[in-house]
């Protein structure tokens, strides 16, 4: 592997890991904007630019734009979280021009009423979509209850009432706001020509105009409330528990994933020995999340709703065991063979290392191979894991819940 960079006179960066023996190449645009850079007034906005993007430029028709990816047999999609917008596809190496040129006009739409007007109703419906799947919504209304005021609360979807009230030309300023050079890095990876791909990019993006996209950071501890809702049409008790936890700058982030491994792997965790495998819930689960100056722990339970309040006890004192003696030398060896191998088979394709490559760079400025992150993940002790268990305390957390109306809310 070789990495190279070069950054153009508007402050567009061009990073490559050049992998001659790969069989495929990847190339993705990473723009640093997202949910959390959004005010009320254009909740949603993030998300939907990215759908717009698709309907094509000045010179290209939406129909125009599909065929050529379609051409080119790419692999392509994007999508929005609360901090980045990322554009990719995945390619033929002898195709690394034709779709690096095609990405590279497309992070200039046309941003058509027409189109903005037609995807509004997609938008919505997408909204609606994710309504009806209880654990994305409980998972965002949880994220909104913990973060409160702190922009990592807001919604990517936005609602359907900011979708309705967002017009083309809110869309066009964001747009110009944020989706300036210095706020994008164009990340390639695998077998590819690094000189080539900067040559179509310098062609298609150098003229762009520079501004001022910055992004306020601050770090939250969360509001550790507790809430619960109901609907009508569920049958089943939803809880999410979030607490505090290393942002993506902080070297930590490595125990951090290993203890959510630890928590909540969907195998062999301490969540799923004491509530899957007794059958007390049908699913239980966490996951660590670095974002950019703060970080979040996230829990996820599904259980029959007359016995939320008996598997949260259970969850208690899982974390409060957690809290009073640490993890063992087993329980991280087996956590980090299992990060080991995910990150090992991921990165065994330009496409898996593509979104990794890029992150690093957006993050913290600097390249970090696939071997120097498994190296950060074999360094990791116990004494690591537990001096982050004392100082975040996992046992304290924000708890958001969506069941039945007659169900018992756990609380």
């Amino acid at each position: 592997m070789e990495f190279k960079k070069h950054i153009l006179d508007n402050g567009l960066t061009i990073i490559g890991e050049i992998i001659p023996s790969a069989q495929s190449a990847a190339i993705g645009f990473f723009t640093k904007t997202g949910s959390r850079d959004e005010t009320p007034e254009v909740s949603g906005v993030s998300h939907f630019l990215e759908h717009m993007m698709f309907k094509g430029t000045d010179d290209l028709s939406a129909l125009e734009v599909n065929e050529a990816f379609d051409r080119i047999g790419a692999n392509f999609n994007a999508f929005t979280s609360e901090e980045n917008t990322v554009y990719y596809a995945a390619v033929l190496p002898e195709y690394m021009p034709d779709v690096t040129r095609l990405w590279s006009k497309l992070m200039r739409p046309s941003l058509r009423d027409d189109d903005f007007n037609i995807e509004k109703n997609v938008i919505k419906e997408e909204i609606a979509m994710y309504q009806d799947l209880p654990q994305l919504d409980v998972m965002d209304k949880a994220k909104a209850l913990h973060f409160a005021s702190h922009p990592c609360g807001n919604s990517v979807l936005g609602t359907t009432e900011s979708i309705d009230s967002l017009t083309a030309e809110q869309m066009r300023t964001y747009f110009a706001n944020r989706y300036e050079p210095s706020n994008i890095v164009a990340a390639c990876c695998g077998n590819l020509d690094f000189d080539q791909v900067c040559d179509i990019i310098s062609e298609n993006c150098g003229s762009w105009q520079s501004q001022n996209a910055a992004r306020n950071i601050s770090f939250s501890t969360g509001t550790l409330e507790s809430r619960r809702d109901t609907k009508d049409s569920l049958v089943r008790e939803h809880i999410c528990l979030m607490s505090p936890m290393v942002s993506m700058q902080d070297d930590r982030r490595f125990a951090g994933s290993l203890l959510g491994m630890i928590i909540g792997d969907d195998t062999g965790s301490r969540l799923f020995w004491a509530l899957v495998d007794s059958a007390m819930a049908e699913v239980a689960c966490s996951q660590f999340e670095s974002m950019d100056g703060v970080g979040a722990m996230y829990s996820y339970i599904r259980c029959n709703p007359d016995k939320a309040k008996e598997v949260m006890d259970i969850a208690g004192n899982v974390f409060a065991a957690l809290v009073e003696k640490g993890v063992s030398e087993q329980e991280l060896q087996t956590a980090k063979n299992k990060v080991l191998s995910a990150i090992t088979i991921k990165n065994e394709l330009p496409m898996g290392r593509l979104v990794g490559l890029g992150f690093n760079w957006v993050y913290l400025n600097e390249y970090k191979s696939m071997a120097d992150n498994v190296a950060a993940v074999k360094a990791i002790t116990v004494q690591d894991v537990n001096a982050l268990i004392k100082e975040f305390d996992p046992s304290r957390f924000t708890m958001y819940s969506l069941g039945p109306k007659n169900g018992d809310n756990g609380q």
